[in-house]
């Protein structure tokens, strides 16, 4: 199963009935340039997030210490019209989902999919 897939998959319990996820990503509170240095400066300070953005809000979660994929619980949530991007570079810092994230370049596409569904009108 693919790890977009995965995310979607497991998010589902953080979910309002009727609320439909427009994008996914997983993220990270450690920039990934740490890895040069050790791997274990990744391990033991970074947290990983997974970011699901729906067609109502975006939400953080928190992930597994090893493992990206599972979605444990709500962090903090954003309103819908947050533009996240536009990413850039290896790693993308973002602060706009209310704590400093790195964002893969594998996942910048999800970031620009989910900026480009919202409405410039809506406050």
């Amino acid at each position: 199963m693919a790890i977009r897939d995965q995310f979607r998959s497991n998010a589902q319990h953080l979910l309002e009935p009727g609320e439909t996820i427009q994008a996914v990503f997983g993220a990270q509170t450690t920039s990934g340039w740490f890895a040069l240095l050790s791997i274990w400066i990744i391990v033991i300070t970074s947290a990983y997030r997974v970011v699901v953005v729906t067609d109502r809000r975006i939400i953080v979660a928190r992930s597994g210490r090893f493992r990206t994929t599972p979605v444990k619980g709500v962090i903090t949530e954003k309103p819908r019209n947050t533009l996240i991007g536009p990413a850039h570079g290896v790693w993308y810092k973002t602060e706009a989902l209310g704590e400093t994230l790195y964002v893969n370049k594998r996942f910048h596409k999800d970031i620009a999919a989910a900026d480009a569904l919202v409405d410039p009108t809506a406050a």
